[in-house]
């Protein structure tokens, strides 16, 4: 058995990183120190210090293990990998962790060509960015494609110089064609180290040089050339009074971040300056900030980004200083391979700047606020933990369901509601495999097993490092099941879940005569639901949309194979009928017990009295 208080005495004075563990074996929070022993130890000391966060994190705790390094700088880039692979729960974590996608020149090549890659190569092309969003990207190509007409075409060069006619854009004005043979190899590269210094920012300089070809070209009578001169440096000229917000002092690749707070709401913001101009800005949320002194908040923002992003800029400029600034410096000038410095402006334009980023950090938190006052004018949840006399909101809440043709080819559908909205992205769906003919006890508890196992096996895979929460299928588990039948598909997954040790309530869902929904039914029997309330309507879209879903698996399972089935055989029941009866009952089972009743509500009297009697003598025989 771990014994902490032991254990903390055999901690070395070493630097290195510290890993906390809860009871099941999860990692929980992981940390860098300078000297193991005190950092490690000032956890368990008296909690009277302790921030709320770090008590909580710290009664968790089960045991812990660390990783000796050999210097502090060590230990904050094994800290920053270890909690990108395990994303401890007591750690700050980025809900956004996307790579922005950058511009590529392959200038290393005789013939360059612009592509959008999301990965930096050591392969000597130049890379310009990060574009935040692909309208941003996308927008900057047109451009580029308005003043410099590069080919945007799949030849080859030189290799289909003067092979065949140059194409539309050509003749359109929109490329200046290097495949028809009359663009030395010269030429071609010179638009194109036109086109980075455009994209380095460095518009003065372009602006000069085709201003100085145009004279040229006016001087030489060449008017057509040097009105395609005069519309590039009109355009540029129009970007420039778009885009350029600040002074020369800004004029090269810097970052602007800061970060605004208010009780536990917290965001950060970046603005990414490029040559002067912000080129895009994002918005990060930071989950688990309370507590934490704006000064933690940020530093470890910064640190979390900086040591995964793809490209670290010249300068980052932060509103306030950090915990491990001077080490984070030298790892990331280091990672960058060149002159870098993070800066804390006390005046000039700088701070005016840190200013506006941080006004839109602060409006990044108003929005969040009124997302969360609408989010609480909803009160069915609450509303439905009361009518279940559940311990909590069911925040996820899974509905399934079982679709079938004369008991073959059966296949189940799970449909997830997060918050009482529909979660799409979450549904999932079987094909029963061991459960033959219309056994739909049989085929949910088959559904069931397998989502819980899929789950569990998830869980083993996140503590051991091999997969990320966020990527995770099959997890969290749901707060509520429903299953659109009675009392037996309640026991059947009940017994499922009660053999696999999961805890989680189940009801059913049954409907009236008219095949809508009625009532929630538990193993002791029927909670009736009055039909104006908030709790009848969520329940009713779920038994519609796990019913919708169900039908919709079936028929795309079946929709490039014929079948036949034993409504087929029935006088009066074509292809159409037969469809109809199965998207409004769902199953064969469910159509042979329908009233003649039930059956008008998916087709005419007629046909429902030749169903009545064909299932009736098919009894009788």
């Amino acid at each position: 058995m771990f014994n902490i208080k032991e254990e903390l005495k055999n901690l070395p004075d070493d630097p290195g990183v510290y890993l906390m563990h809860d009871s099941n074996d999860i990692i929980i929070y992981i940390g860098k120190a300078k000297n193991l022993k005190k950092r490690v130890s000032q956890y368990f000391r008296s909690s009277g210090n302790h921030t709320p966060k770090v008590a909580a994190m710290v009664s968790h705790v089960s045991y812990f293990e660390y990783i000796i390094t050999d210097s502090e700088l060590e230990a904050l880039v094994l800290e920053c990998n270890l909690i990108k692979k395990h994303r401890p729960k007591y750690n700050i974590l980025l809900k956004d962790d996307k790579h922005y996608p950058f511009l590529k020149v392959s200038m290393q090549e005789d013939y360059p060509r612009i592509s959008i890659v999301r990965k930096i190569r050591n392969d000597g092309a130049r890379y310009f960015g990060p574009y935040i969003g692909v309208n941003t990207i996308n927008n900057t190509l047109e451009i580029i494609q308005k003043i410099f007409k590069p080919p945007t075409c799949r030849k080859k060069f030189p290799e289909d110089i003067g092979k065949g006619r140059p194409c539309l854009n050509y003749h359109i004005k929109n490329c200046f064609a290097p495949c028809s043979g009359q663009v030395t190899g010269e030429e071609y590269r010179r638009v194109f180290e036109e086109i980075c210094r455009f994209l380095d920012g460095n518009h003065k300089e372009l602006h000069e040089t085709l201003n100085r070809q145009m004279k040229e070209a006016s001087e030489r009578l060449e008017f057509e050339k040097a009105a395609l001169l005069r519309d590039k440096i009109r355009a540029i000229e129009r970007l420039d009074e778009r885009q350029k917000i600040f002074k020369a002092e800004l004029d090269c690749d810097r970052d602007v971040v800061a970060a605004a707070r208010e009780d536990e709401i917290a965001f950060a913001e970046i603005f990414f300056v490029r040559g002067g101009r912000v080129v895009g800005r994002e918005a990060y949320e930071i989950n688990d900030s309370e507590g934490m002194t704006d000064e933690e908040i940020l530093g470890d923002f910064v640190k979390q980004f900086y040591t995964s992003a793809e490209q670290i800029p010249e300068e980052i400029i932060l509103e306030r200083e950090i915990p491990d600034m001077e080490l984070l410096q030298a790892y990331l000038r280091e990672k960058r391979g060149a002159r870098f410095r993070i800066t804390v402006p006390a005046r000039g334009e700088k701070v005016q700047l840190i200013s506006l980023v941080r006004k839109n950090a602060q409006i990044e938190i108003e929005n969040k606020k009124i997302r969360k006052i609408r989010e609480s004018k909803n009160h069915v949840l609450e509303e439905l933990k009361k009518t279940l006399s559940l311990e909590r909101e069911p925040q996820r809440i899974e509905c399934y369901d079982i679709s079938n043709i004369s008991g073959a080819d059966s296949v189940g559908v799970m449909v997830v509601f997060e918050n009482g909205k529909k979660a799409n992205k979450a549904y999932r769906n079987f094909r029963i495999k061991t459960v033959e003919g219309a056994d739909d006890y049989a085929s949910t508890s088959e559904v069931i097993y397998r989502r819980i196992r899929r789950a569990y096996e998830e869980k083993e895979k996140i503590k051991n490092g091999e997969l990320l929460l966020s990527d995770a299928k099959f997890l969290p588990l749901p707060d509520l099941i429903f299953a659109d039948g009675g009392k037996g598909h309640v026991r059947a997954i009940s017994e499922t879940l009660e053999s696999m040790e999961a805890e989680i309530p189940v009801f059913g869902l049954v409907k009236d005569a008219r095949h809508r929904t009625r009532a929630i039914v538990s193993q002791e029997g029927e909670i009736e639901l009055p039909a104006v309330s908030a709790v009848f309507n969520l329940v009713t879209r779920i038994q519609d949309e796990v019913h919708r879903a169900a039908i919709s698996y079936f028929r795309k399972l079946h929709s490039q194979k014929s079948f036949h089935s034993e409504l087929d055989d029935i006088p009066g029941v074509g292809k159409a009928r037969r469809n109809a009866l199965l998207e409004h009952f769902g199953s064969l089972e469910k159509i042979r017990s329908a009233t003649l009743e039930e059956l008008c509500g998916a087709v005419d009297k007629r046909t429902a009295a030749s169903i009545i009697s064909y299932f009736k003598e098919g009894t009788q025989n």
